[in-house]
C-alpha cells in the first residue's frame, strides 16, 4: 500500500534540546516527512499550533516555561491531534498521566532514532487513512486527483492555487485554518502580502462549491482568524 500521504502530514516537535531537535527533524526528513514545525518553549509551541495545527506533535515532558502535560491539555481544547511524549522521565507516575491524558505513545530517552520513526509511522497510518480523491460537500463532490469540482451535473475546473487552498482547508476540516497557513499553503513560506489575493482566490472557490456564494454553508469564515471546511459524513 502506497503510505507517501502520510508523509505530507504536518509534525509538530516541541524540546529544548537543540541538538535533540536538530537530530529528531534530519531523521524525519531523510524518511521523506516534509512538514516539520519546531519549538523549544511552551510559549513557541502554542503560537506554531494557533498558525497551523499539526496531525501530530512530539513533546518533551520537560520545558523551561512549563511541561509537555500541560502543553497538551491546552492545545487540545481547539484542535486535536496525535501524540508521542519523548521525555528523559521515564517514572510508570509519568508514562499513565500521559497516556491517561490521551497520548498515543510515549517514548524514554535515550532512543533509536529509528524507533521513533516507526511510531510516528504506525500512529499515523493508525489515525489517518489515506485521504479519498473524492470528497463530499453540501452542494457538490470535490475530486482533488482531477482537480474538478462536480456540482448539479456540471464539472468546474479548479486552478492550482485554488486546489492547493482546498487540500490545506481539507487537511484540517472542521478545524480553522488561519489565514497566514492558507496564504502558506498556496505561497509558500513567504506567504506575507497574500491577504487580498487570498480572499479573491476564496470568492472563487466559494462560487464552485457553494449553492449560494454569499451566503456559504461549506467554506466558512470564522472572523479574525480564518476559515474552515465543513465535509459532509459518506
Amino acid at each position: 500500500m502506497n503510505e507517501d500521504y502520510l508523509k505530507e502530514k504536518r509534525i509538530l516537535i516541541v524540546d529544548d534540546e537543540p541538538e535533540l531537535l536538530e537530530m529528531v527533524v534530519s531523521f524525519l526528513k531523510e524518511e521523506g516527512f516534509k512538514q516539520i514545525d519546531t519549538a523549544n518553549t511552551v510559549k513557541k509551541a502554542v503560537e506554531v499550533v494557533q498558525k497551523m495545527a499539526p496531525d501530530l506533535a512530539i513533546l518533551d515532558v520537560m520545558l523551561p516555561d512549563g511541561d509537555g502535560f500541560s502543553l497538551m491539555k491546552e492545545l487540545k481544547q481547539t484542535t486535536d491531534f496525535a501524540t508521542i511524549f519523548l521525555t528523559a522521565r521515564g517514572e510508570d507516575t509519568d508514562r499513565l498521566t500521559g497516556l491517561g491524558l490521551g497520548a498515543d505513545d510515549y517514548l524514554v530517552k535515550p532512543f533509536l532514532p529509528k524507533e521513533l520513526v516507526f511510531r510516528v509511522l504506525a500512529i499515523l497510518r493508525r489515525t489517518y487513512k489515506e485521504e479519498p480523491t473524492l470528497v463530499q460537500l453540501k452542494n457538490c463532490q470535490i475530486d482533488f486527483a482531477r482537480a474538478e469540482i462536480i456540482k448539479e451535473e456540471e464539472t468546474l475546473f479548479l486552478t492550482a492555487k485554488e486546489h492547493d487552498l482546498l487540500k490545506a482547508l481539507y487537511r484540517n476540516a472542521g478545524r480553522i485554518v488561519t489565514i497566514d497557513a492558507l496564504c502558506e499553503a498556496a505561497w509558500g513560506e513567504n506567504p506575507f502580502g497574500y491577504e487580498n489575493t487570498l480572499m479573491a482566490h476564496i470568492r472563487r472557490i466559494r462560487q464552485k462549491i457553494e449553492k449560494q456564494p454569499s451566503n456559504p454553508v461549506s467554506l466558512i469564515t470564522v472572523k479574525g482568524l480564518g476559515y474552515k471546511l465543513i465535509v459532509e459524513d459518506s
